[in-house]
């Protein structure tokens, strides 16, 4: 699976069924493991608003589907 893959995909947490948004990009180490996510938060007025980010770590990925990706935050 790739990076670009995994951008497309929405991230749900599975504590609330809310839309976090979705991955913008990756922080790797210098073995290229990936440590976390970072997910920028949707709104649906996001002109008028500040991006905010979120970092989702893989130990808080639950499940990895064809549409979404629940974490466990």
């Amino acid at each position: 699976m790739r990076v670009s893959d995994l951008q497309i995909k929405d991230i749900v947490s599975v504590n609330d069924g809310k839309k976090l948004g979705r991955i913008v990009d990756i922080d790797m180490d210098i073995n290229g493991k990936i440590n976390y996510f970072v997910v920028e938060e949707r709104h649906f007025f996001r002109f008028f608003r500040n991006s905010n980010e979120i970092n989702v770590y893989m130990n808080q990925i639950k499940k990895i589907g064809e549409d979404v990706i629940l974490v466990e935050m």
